[in-house]
Formats: C-alpha cells, sequence, structure tokens
C-alpha cells in the first residue's frame, strides 16, 4: 500500500447493483483494503475513465461546484464547451492561439477523476485487479487469487503529458522490444516480457495529453489510429492486444498547420470534439489572469504600490499588440506577455527603491521602461516589423496604450483642438509653458522627492489633474500628471524623446525644426500613428 496515503480523504466509487448508483466507501474502510479479496468484498466494479469523468462532472454540476476553477474569460465558451465533450465522452483538441490555457485546462481535468483507484501492486499498465490488461497482471490474479496485493493510485499520478516534437518516435509513445531486457531475463524476443511499453500504454486509466500535436511526424500520427477508434496497440508484429482505457487530449495552435505541419485527416477525424480556445475579450478579464498569474515578490508587494490604471496599461499593451500591423496575427499574442510584463514593471520601481535607498515608492510611467523587454521576446513581427526592430515596436505598442487609455480619463486634445478659440483648451497652459522653450527630462531612477518636484514644474499639469480626477491620493496624482505628458505627446500636443536613461518633454515644432546629431537618438513617439 502507499505509504502515504494516510495523507489524504480517500473514496473509491463501487457500484449498487440494485439501483446502479455509484457511492462511496467511508475512508476508514477504504484504508484497510490489502488485497483483491478484501477489494471484491466491497462491490468494487471498474469504471472506464471517460466513464469515471463523465460521472465525477455530473455530480459537480449537481452540487454547483467550480469547473475548472481559475480559468477566467472563457466561462461562456470554452468550460461549457468541454464540459459537453466530457458528458459525451469524447477524445478532445483544444485548438488556439499560444498562452491561451490550453495545457492548463488539460492538466484540470484531473481534478474531475476519483481521488484514488486501486491497481495491481507492482504492474507497470496501472491494471484494474479486476480487470487486468498486462501479462504481469493476469499473471499476478492466477497465482495469487484473492491474496493478490493491490496499492491504490492517486489521480495525481494519472495524467501524462508528452510535447510533440519531430524527433518523437513510435518507441516512445508505444513501445518497443528491449534487448537489455531480454538478455537480463534470458526471454526470446519472441516472449511478450521483453517489450518496453512506451507512455500511452503506461497511460492505461489514465488521461494522456499530446501537446501541440501537428508538430508530431504524421507517420507517427498515423500509429495513434488504432488507440483512438479501437482502443488497442500493437508493437513489433507482436500477437498482443490491449484494450487500453484512455482519455486522449491534444493542443494544437491554427498556425502549426501552415508553419510547422498538419494533423492527418483520419486522425482528425478519430478526435471527438475541436474546442476553440480565445484571448481574454476584455481588459477586466486579462487583469484578473495576469494578478492572478504574475508572481510578485512579497518585498516588492509591501513597499510598491500600483494604481489600476498602470495595470489596465500593461493589458492594453497586449491588446494594442493583438491589433498592431507590425504584429504577425497568426503568431498571436499570449497571456505571458501581461505576466511578465507585470513582473517587470514592479522589479523596475523595486530598482529604484534600492538605488536611492529609499523605503517604498509607488509605480510611474518611468518604469514602463522595464516592459519593454518582456513585449520584445513575446511577439513575432511581420517583415514591416523587423525592418523597424523589435525595440521601436515595443516603445510604440506601449505608446499606443497610453494613447488608448489617455481619453478614458482627460478630454480627447484633437477633439478640443477642433471646438471654437473661445472655449477653454485644459491643456492650454502646459502646451505654451513648453512651447517658450521649456523642457523636462523625467529620469528613470529619479528619487521619489526628486520625481516629485519636477513634475510640480510644469505649469496647469497640476490643475490639470485635480480638475479631472479630484480627491486623489499624493502618490496616484503624481502617476496621472506623468500620464497626462505622455498623454500629450501621443496626440502630438508635445514632443517625446526616448533618451539614454529616460524621457525627454518639449515643445512639438521646435523638436521638428531642431536638427539631431549623429549622436541623438531617433524620436520614435509617432511611429504606427
Amino acid at each position: 500500500m502507499n505509504p502515504g496515503l494516510r495523507t489524504y480523504h480517500c473514496e473509491l466509487h463501487t457500484l449498487n447493483s440494485e439501483s446502479m448508483q455509484y457511492y462511496e466507501i467511508p475512508s476508514d474502510k477504504l484504508l484497510k483494503i490489502h488485497t483483491l479479496g478484501e477489494l471484491k468484498a466491497t462491490g468494487y466494479q471498474p469504471r472506464p475513465v471517460k466513464q469515471e469523468l463523465r460521472d465525477n462532472l455530473i455530480q459537480r454540476l449537481k452540487r454547483k461546484e467550480p469547473v475548472f476553477e481559475g480559468i477566467w474569460g472563457y466561462e461562456e465558451t470554452v468550460i461549457p464547451d468541454m464540459q459537453r465533450a466530457i458528458l459525451s465522452m469524447h477524445n478532445i483538441i483544444l485548438l488556439g492561439l499560444r498562452g491561451q490555457a490550453k495545457t492548463r485546462i488539460a492538466r484540470m481535468m484531473v481534478d474531475l477523476m476519483d481521488e484514488y483507484i486501486p491497481v495491481i501492486h507492482g504492474s507497470e499498465l496501472n491494471d484494474d485487479p479486476l480487470s487486468p490488461l498486462s501479462s504481469f497482471g493476469i499473471t499476478a490474479v492466477a497465482d495469487h487469487g484473492d491474496q493478490t496485493p493491490i496499492s491504490w493510485m492517486h489521480r495525481s499520478e494519472r495524467y501524462a503529458e508528452k510535447l510533440a516534437t519531430p524527433d518523437v518516435s513510435v518507441a516512445d509513445l508505444i513501445g518497443d522490444t528491449d534487448p537489455i531486457k531480454a538478455a537480463a531475463l534470458k526471454l526470446p524476443y519472441s516472449d511478450e516480457r521483453v517489450i518496453h511499453y512506451g507512455l500511452i500504454p503506461r497511460s492505461h486509466r489514465s488521461i494522456f495529453v499530446i501537446n501541440e500535436l501537428p508538430d508530431l511526424q504524421a507517420r507517427i500520427q498515423v500509429a495513434l489510429f488504432n488507440i483512438l477508434q479501437e482502443g488497442d496497440i500493437q508493437i513489433r508484429g507482436f500477437k498482443i492486444r490491449l484494450p487500453l482505457d484512455i482519455q486522449f487530449v491534444f493542443t494544437a495552435n491554427p498556425e502549426d498547420y501552415t508553419n510547422r505541419g498538419s494533423i492527418v485527416t483520419p486522425l482528425k477525424d478519430r478526435i471527438d470534439s475541436q474546442i476553440i480556445t480565445h484571448y481574454p475579450r476584455t481588459l477586466d478579464i486579462s487583469k484578473r489572469i495576469t494578478e492572478q498569474e504574475a508572481f510578485i515578490k512579497e518585498p516588492q508587494q509591501a513597499k510598491i504600490k500600483v494604481n489600476e490604471l498602470a495595470k489596465d496599461l500593461i493589458e492594453q499593451v497586449a491588446f494594442e499588440a493583438r491589433e498592431s500591423e507590425y504584429v504577425d496575427e497568426k503568431s498571436g499574442v499570449s497571456a505571458r506577455l501581461t505576466i511578465s510584463a507585470y513582473e517587470n514593471l514592479m522589479s523596475s520601481a523595486e530598482r529604484r527603491i534600492l538605488i536611492n535607498n529609499e523605503t517604498d515608492t509607488f509605480i510611474r510611467i518611468s518604469d514602463f521602461i522595464g516592459v519593454l523587454p518582456s513585449i520584445t521576446g513575446k511577439v513575432e513581427l511581420v517583415y514591416e516589423g523587423e525592418q523597424e526592430g523589435p525595440g521601436i515596436v515595443a516603445q510604440s505598442l506601449v505608446g499606443k496604450a497610453i494613447r488608448t487609455q489617455f481619453v478614458k480619463y482627460f478630454p480627447n486634445p484633437e477633439d478640443k483642438r477642433k471646438q471654437k478659440q473661445k472655449e477653454k483648451n485644459p491643456y492650454r497652459k502646459i502646451v505654451e509653458w513648453f512651447g517658450e522653450g521649456k523642457e523636462i527630462d523625467i529620469l528613470n531612477d529619479l528619487s521619489n522627492s526628486e520625481y516629485k518636484k519636477l513634475l510640480l514644474s510644469v505649469p496647469g499639469l497640476e490643475d490639470l489633474v485635480k480638475t479631472y480626477h479630484r480627491d486623489l491620493k499624493e502618490q496616484d496624482k503624481l502617476f496621472f500628471m506623468e500620464f497626462a505628458l505622455h498623454g500629450l505627446a501621443e496626440y502630438s500636443q508635445l514632443s517625446k524623446k526616448q533618451l539614454t536613461a529616460g524621457i525627454q518633454f518639449k515643445d512639438l515644432l521646435s523638436s521638428m525644426f531642431s536638427m539631431p546629431s549623429e549622436f541623438d537618438e531617433s524620436d520614435d513617439d509617432d511611429l504606427g500613428r
């Protein structure tokens, strides 16, 4: 018996022959079951794994318990489709772009399995004591009868996963003869005991997942036909039939069909349900996913304050990337972009704390310089994007995110310019100050006091924020002041120039007539507009 068995709440489903209903054996009784005879006495009857998933899902739904908990944005789409497929006892393929939680959903199916199932002790194919499959299991029951020892297999062990790569072989998945085993046991190659079983037979009574199915060579995909349709395998011409009991789940990216391979038609025909995944459709859902998945360290949580606008900007970057002409839409923009970006944003602020020997701080727009590496490594660029360069495209996406969010908090500068001159322009005082030849450099590593002093030096900036957002905390007010400068630059009211260690704001017209030296960095604020 497994030594860790007593640390879990154990349950075993058995069949009541009169009512044809499955019921649970109490934990204290289950812990005493060590042999096949004791198991038979409980009334246990084996269930196919798909039936097991179906029955447990039915119970979850009846009790209004969550299924696939923590998967946000799929409540009305993917999750209902998954539930229908499980109720139909189907093999499943999850089709969608990268970063759409396909593998995570597959892994969470394990939660719908019985907590423990009995297996013949020592069996490598997870033989059911009442229905042994392998020669080892059959022999054990024949030799020991009701005294056949059994052990208990936890549901976490009933999951296997394989990433499809071009080097995966039939032997890896199905099995092959093992000459070393034959020599050690002094057995001829005709003896079934010389077979080394692959991942699929070892996943008997379990869930088996193949990720990125189109990457699997066509000849290897063909080897799956019989397993999916008839549930059996063939190894090196051995006259054996193993009616495997497996829940298959496959994942694939639509891009794979053209760039790296395809799913052969007969195999697609044998996969019962194809479920289409998608990216979060709202900023709130995307933000919820990021907050759930991002690893923010305890010192960062304690010392750094983040307002909701900063979080919205992180998510908006991903939304802008998915619409960008420079990003390959067929490749997609993974949710991992926003997760990594949020982690880097917090680390940018933490670095400032350490450099300036401060005790706490708050997120600034200038901290978004740390987000750029998370963007450049997470997007596939089309030819035009490659020509511009990943760094410039990343800066452009952050700029577009600021532009989109700006009009949710302040009046649209373009609308104000179209109004009659007698109407007051809320940005006039700020723009006129820069028009007098003034400029400010917001460096990335300014201390809290230096940052505050610099923003307050711009006439009209604090009044603008107070006019449209009253009762803000000091840190949020400063954030919105810097946000306003970036927004005005994105709407061509000011010039924004990327410096080596920060950003410079100045008058738009003067920057247009100034000639940059060969050492100056190009002004990229208008890219992609």
